[in-house]
């Protein structure tokens, strides 16, 4: 299959073109990021064509002569400490209502959509697509939403179904530093104190390549819908910290508070059972994730 990837050279885009590469389909990847940039390791793989330009400007021509099949849109502002409120999210609703409904004519007969899991309301139950209601209270959100709903509401025509993919917690080599993972991991480096602010807020933290491998799953069955992109299991940030801190003998490092501040999004856990429908199972246990990074930092 020839596959279109936005945001190829980013932590979840530059995952999935390893996959899709490794599962023998063609890959164009179209990105802001050149060559030997800091976010540009995947334009290295072999079997990648290469376009540097943006959703406002992209390079019809090109896409013309590549013909894509399918489109992966994994392209969005996603800096930790900025993304959440940046006005930016605006502006990546508008260039990806427009690219996106443009495709269908170049001959793009699926589409996947990263969306989030904070598009939806904090129940503290698991999160059902189509069951739990929606209710974003971050800028980012809304705005994914927002473009959710402009692609559904008549924005795209029936001849290129639409997946959404509402992302949970990834974590892996190649993460931005001030993830969770990574930013403690730079504390028990430096032999820092490692005060954990809400040891017990429970995610569903699902290693980079099993997220490449879920939603490879989506396009290559042409499934069409919003689908979790998640474990189905929850993790507590205890938990995370503790096992790093075994892994790099540095568990007494770990300070838990009595009596932790609530977290807003406390429990953030995907229902699993659609994509697990497709086939999909997570292959790398947290153990094993954070022992890569673990690694990854020491090599």
């Amino acid at each position: 299959m020839r596959i279109l990837v936005t945001g190829g050279t980013g932590f979840l885009g530059g995952a999935f073109v390893r996959a899709a590469v490794a599962a023998g389909h063609q890959l164009a990847v179209l990105s802001r990021a050149k060559a030997g940039d800091r976010n540009g390791r995947t334009l290295g793989e072999a079997g990648v064509q290469r376009w540097v330009g943006s959703l406002g400007f992209p390079p019809w021509r090109e896409l013309e002569k590549f013909a894509p099949e399918a489109c992966v849109h994994a392209a969005w502002i996603a800096t930790p400490g900025v993304y959440l409120e940046s006005p930016e999210n605006h502006d990546w609703v508008r260039w990806s209502a427009d690219f996106l409904t443009r495709l269908p004519a170049w001959g793009v007969r699926h589409l996947t959509v990263l969306g989030t899991c904070i598009e939806y309301q904090i129940t503290g139950q698991k999160l059902l697509e189509d069951v739990t209601p929606l209710a974003p209270v971050s800028t980012y959100a809304r705005c994914k939403c927002a473009l959710h709903e402009a692609l559904v509401g008549g924005g795209l025509p029936t001849s290129a179904p639409l997946a959404w993919a509402r992302i949970f917690y990834p974590y892996g080599v190649g993460e931005h530093p001030a993830r969770l993972a990574s930013s403690l991991l730079a504390k028990f480096r430096r032999g820092e104190p490692v005060s954990l602010k809400t040891p017990r807020s429970t995610k569903d933290y699902i290693h980079a390549d099993d997220l490449a491998a879920a939603l490879l799953a989506v396009v290559e069955q042409g499934f069409a819908g919003p689908v979790n992109i998640g474990t189905g299991e929850g993790v507590t940030v205890e938990r995370v910290a503790r096992e790093l801190g075994r892994l790099m003998g540095r568990s007494e490092l770990i300070q838990v508070p009595e009596n932790p501040p609530a977290d807003p999004l406390d429990y953030v856990v995907a229902d699993a059972t659609r994509l697990r429908s497709l086939g999909w199972k997570p292959q790398v246990t947290l153990e094993a994730g954070l022992r890569r990074l673990v690694e990854a930092g020491a090599s």
